[in-house]
């Protein structure tokens, strides 16, 4: 592609490391005749490292082909709730721990402002999940996640009384800490704490996951993304909360009636190569394979 692209820039809003690496990029993306733009608040922090930059105004600014965050999954969620209503892939530069959306680390932004000055990057497409909290049949909260939607009791020490309900029929009365429902994205994030399986980014499904349930029926279930999966807070039940990736929050109290099913927007993450979930799997949960052969290595 010809024309060189509009790059957003986010970054970890605390880490003096992220507002050293973004300035320096920044640079360098510029000096290549890249634009880039970034938050009020972040463009404050690059410009506090030494580097001029334009402010972002979403609804009003030209939408950017790219974002590029510096930081760890918490910085990438973040940077999803600008990038999502505008399909702006997002390309994540780790500087957390283990950083399972992140594209690159640190050591490889040298490939990666190459990748971004040539135009050359994979979108690849996150299934999103969008909440809804009713009280007395009226709206009380939404949201959205690519993670993953947390309830979870409020006082501690007590257990946390919730009804599962998948496609209008109920499925168990859980007591315990809460309850995860996730999307293959959040299956390695904490519904993976919690017990979850591991669900590829390429398959299409829900999962439900009881945190600590005292119930004979309490495994992980795998949901089609055409269920709605509802959790009721009995009307005799206590207080909970509720969590949003980990960023938007809910204050919840017993007949409230949680609702979750599937996005129709999808989350666009940029790739820099065409690198198989299981090699990342092995990489980011630096998983033992040492042995392994391959077939096209057997005699």
């Amino acid at each position: 592609m010809s024309s060189k692209p509009v790059v957003l820039i986010l970054l970890h809003n605390d880490s003096v490391e992220a507002n050293k690496i973004a300035a320096k990029v920044s640079q360098q993306l510029s000096d290549a005749q890249v634009s880039i733009c970034a938050l009020g608040s972040d463009k404050k922090l690059i410009q506090s490292a030494g580097y001029e930059i334009t402010e972002f105004v979403p609804g009003t600014s030209t939408n950017p082909n790219l974002a590029l965050v510096f930081g760890g999954d918490g910085t990438i969620l973040r940077a999803v709730e600008v990038t999502r209503s505008s399909n702006i892939p997002v390309l994540g530069i780790n500087l957390g721990h283990v950083g399972f959306l992140a594209e690159a680390e640190v050591e490889h932004i040298e490939d990666v402002v190459k990748a971004i000055v040539e135009h050359d990057w994979i979108e690849e497409k996150r299934l999103a999940i969008e909440v809804v909290v009713t009280k007395d049949n009226e709206v009380v909260f939404e949201s959205f996640a690519l993670n993953d939607v947390a309830i979870e009791k409020s006082e501690p020490g007590h257990m946390f009384d919730l009804i599962l309900e998948i496609d209008s029929k109920p499925v168990s009365r859980l007591w315990g800490d809460g309850i995860v429902l996730a999307t293959p994205t959040g299956s390695t994030a904490y519904a993976f704490s919690a017990g979850g399986p591991v669900i590829w980014p390429s398959v299409e499904a829900l999962l439900v996951v009881p945190i600590s349930a005292h119930a004979l029926f309490a495994k992980p279930l795998v949901v089609d993304t055409k269920s709605v999966i509802a959790i009721e807070v009995p009307q005799d039940g206590s207080n909970g909360h509720l969590t949003a990736d980990g960023r938007r929050s809910f204050d919840l109290s017993p007949g409230m009636r949680i609702e979750v099913r599937k996005s129709s927007s999808y989350v666009n993450l940029a790739r820099l190569d065409e690198e198989s979930f299981s090699e990342r799997l092995v990489k980011k949960f630096q998983l033992p394979v040492e042995g392994w052969r391959g077939n096209n290595k057997r005699k």
